[in-house]
């Protein structure tokens, strides 16, 4: 293995994407072929497709093309085990065979031409590439809306993560075995990546509409996503909780205090309304902060039970050393 000509593995996690796989297959064969040709890379990369236990077509798609093509290698998982395992799974099954990893969604929305100019930045001594979105004209007003916000929501609560980037990036042997060695269940990867410490740079591109299927992540797995960022990066949260209830406490004693004086005052003091009122405002933070407490305390109890993060049914095209 060296680094003029790396051995690289494109990681493809794959979920009900039997209408969408063919097309992005033959885009990202040709562009292996090219990469190869040209001695970019060795001629013993491959395409690694994961099949995050699809109920659709998907694993005898990746099946035949591997019988097909001594360039195609994949893993199915057992069962679906999200997106984020699926990534992982990949990336362990590729790096006991390559160099580098450029791990990418089968709907080939990311630009795959930036992918020569990745492994030159590899070349030039950086261990992980970042794949970053120059604008998000293709998305509707809401998800690009709500997008922004997460990000900048996530810098303030201390999350280090790259701004418009997803999970389109290169990554050196060492970056994924350092990877490999966060052992958390609650993964968020693309904040992970970013505290390894080792030399990165990023490649700007323009994301295309999806060709086929449908897209993977519905708003009820975004917003899952956004939750599982924050809570297992920061605990700031946990402090707004705490201080939450410090500004409550001192507008309590005011009221005390403003209720004292209109009694000896002889004033009439608001009843049910205010009463009513403090009751839902009161209860419904608490709630909130319930909620938060628990999400934390919901993640430790999945982690304590250490259960893998995902079950390997079989793989196909990955020679064992």
């Amino acid at each position: 293995m060296e680094k003029d000509c790396p051995v690289l593995y494109i990681v493809v996690p794959c979920f009900n994407e039997q209408e969408v796989l063919p097309q992005s297959h033959q885009h990202l064969s040709q562009l292996l072929e090219e990469m190869v040709a040209k001695g970019n890379v060795a001629n013993d990369s491959k395409l690694l497709y994961v099949d995050d236990g699809s109920r659709d077509d998907t694993w005898e798609i990746i099946d035949r093309l591997s019988g097909d093509n001594n360039q195609v290698a994949g893993v199915k998982l057992a069962c679906n085990s999200g997106h984020q395992n699926a990534l992982m799974a990949g990336l362990a099954a590729a790096v006991d065979h390559c160099d580098i990893t450029v791990s990418i969604d089968a709907d080939l929305q990311d630009d795959i031409n930036v992918i020569p100019q990745m492994v030159e930045r590899y070349k030039d001594g950086c261990d992980i590439v970042f794949g970053v979105r120059r604008e998000r004209k293709s998305d509707s007003w809401f998800k690009r809306t709500t997008a922004t916000m997460f990000y900048k929501m996530m810098n303030r609560l201390d999350v280090d993560t790259i701004n418009n980037h997803a999970d389109f990036r290169l990554m050196s042997r060492r970056a994924v075995l350092a990877l490999l060695d966060y052992k958390e269940r609650n993964l968020f990867i693309r904040g992970i990546v970013t505290k390894l410490g080792y030399k990165t740079d990023s490649i700007f591109y323009d994301r295309s509409a999806r060709t086929a299927g449908e897209s993977k992540y519905p708003l009820r797995k975004m917003l899952n996503f956004a939750i599982d960022g924050i809570t297992s990066f920061s605990v700031k949260p946990v402090r707004m909780v705490f201080m939450v209830g410090i500004l409550f406490l001192i507008i309590a004693l005011i009221m005390l205090i403003y209720v004292l004086t209109a009694y000896f005052m002889g004033r009439a003091v608001s009843g049910w309304p205010s009463l009513i009122l403090s009751i839902w405002l009161v209860g419904a933070f608490i709630l909130i902060g319930l909620g938060i407490i628990g999400e934390y305390v919901g993640k430790i109890y999945t982690e304590v039970k250490n259960r893998p993060r995902f079950n390997v049914d079989t793989t196909v095209g990955l020679e064992k050393d």
